[in-house]
């Protein structure tokens, strides 16, 4: 980057989101955005993820005169639930057993905010994951290896959590772990950054 090219700013405190960032090789910091995520009556997961990844960057723009800040935002669905993060070990036990042997869909927003213009691109990125059939012994393994309580759905994909699905469904698996680098890729290159 050079001294013209706007600072680059994960809104975010999410270490899962910082670690895909870095696979882009751009030079950026994060700083958290102060937003309240309550779901709207009657909004789909959809437009909260919308709403929330543009809340998100706008929360931090004020920090930042010249940057593109990243809003992101993920929730899982099962039945038309929104499924959040469990928080704890009987939640977390409680989701796995309900997605056993189910599809959950995934949608992730992702907002490219520019500071300097007040303009942003704006998208969601769906990814379906299939559980296997899961056994209570494996549920209770899984969860005290890996503690995944602040993960939407309760489990992490990028680690042990794949040995829980049968098939992953979607254009993106970076959607699936909450940051979509395929589509923020095109978004970045819009805004004027060169990548690779």
């Amino acid at each position: 980057m050079n001294d013209s090219t706007p600072q680059l700013i994960l809104g975010s405190t999410s270490p899962f989101r910082r670690e895909l960032l870095q696979r882009l090789g751009l030079p950026f910091n994060t700083t958290a955005p102060d937003v309240d995520e309550t779901h709207l009556p009657g909004e789909s997961p959809q437009d909260l993820v919308k709403r929330l990844s543009v809340a998100k960057a706008q929360a931090v723009a004020s920090q930042f005169a010249d940057a593109l800040i990243i809003g992101s935002d993920q929730v899982a669905v099962l039945d038309g639930d929104i499924l959040g993060k469990p928080g704890n070990h009987d939640r977390a036990v409680e989701q796995l057993c309900r997605a056993s042997g189910r599809c959950v869909r995934f949608y992730t927003g992702l907002c490219l905010y520019n500071s300097k213009t007040n303009q942003y691109q704006l998208d969601v990125v769906p990814f379906e994951v299939v559980f296997r059939k899961l056994t209570d012994q494996q549920i209770e393994r899984y969860l005290q290896r890996e503690q995944p309580y602040n993960c939407a759905g309760s489990f992490k994909s990028e680690a042990l959590g794949i040995t829980l699905f049968e098939a992953m469904r979607g254009d993106d698996p970076t959607a699936l772990i909450g940051l979509p680098l395929i589509r923020l890729t095109g978004m970045l290159m819009e805004a004027g950054l060169a990548l690779p």
